[in-house]
C-alpha cells in the first residue's frame, strides 16, 4: 500500500490492520510519534491526517486516507513551526516523552480556533498527558502561538 507521510510517498509491505503508528515508528523510521499506552489515552503518538488530529496507535494502516504528518514534518529545526518555536520559547519540554504528541495536538487546536481561551486550551489539549505535569508552560505557549500566528 502507499502512504504519503510528511510530503513523501512510502510503499509499504505491511498487514493491513498493523497500527499506524508501528508503520511510522517501525517500516518507515520515523520516531516522533511515542508509543505511550496504546489505547488512544496518552496522545504521545498524535499525528494528523489532512490536519486533522488523530492518535496513530488506533488506526489501521489501511485506513489511512490523506497526507500523514509527524512532528518531523511540521517544522525542521531550522525553519520550526510556530508552535514549536514557542515550545522552545517557554521551555515546556521536560522529560520531553510526550511533547511531539502535545505540539501536534497544539497545532491541531490551533488551526481550528486561532485565539483559544484558558479553557478551550485546557480542553483542547486534554486529550494529551504529561507526567511531568508541563501544563501550565503548555498553556503559555499555546497563547504564545495564537499570538504570533495571529501577527503572521
Amino acid at each position: 500500500m502507499k502512504l504519503s507521510v510528511n510530503g513523501t510517498v512510502h510503499d509499504v509491505d505491511v498487514e493491513e490492520d498493523m497500527p499506524l503508528l508501528w508503520v511510522l515508528r517501525d517500516e518507515l523510521g520515523i520516531t516522533g510519534p511515542k508509543y505511550g499506552c496504546g489505547i488512544s489515552q496518552c496522545g504521545a503518538c498524535s499525528v494528523h491526517i489532512d490536519g486533522e488530529l488523530v492518535k496513530s496507535c488506533q488506526v489501521a494502516a489501511m485506513d489511512v486516507e490523506g497526507e500523514v504528518t509527524t512532528i518531523e514534518g511540521l517544522g525542521t529545526p531550522d525553519l520550526m513551526h510556530t508552535v514549536q518555536q514557542a515550545w522552545v520559547t517557554h521551555q515546556v519540554a521536560q522529560c520531553g516523552y510526550c511533547q511531539s504528541g502535545q505540539i501536534m495536538a497544539a497545532a491541531a487546536l490551533l488551526s481550528q480556533n486561532a485565539a483559544p481561551s484558558d479553557a478551550e486550551i485546557d480542553e483542547g489539549m486534554s486529550a494529551n498527558l504529561c507526567r511531568c505535569g508541563t501544563y501550565p508552560r503548555i498553556r503559555a505557549a499555546v497563547k504564545t502561538a495564537a499570538l504570533q500566528m495571529k501577527g503572521a
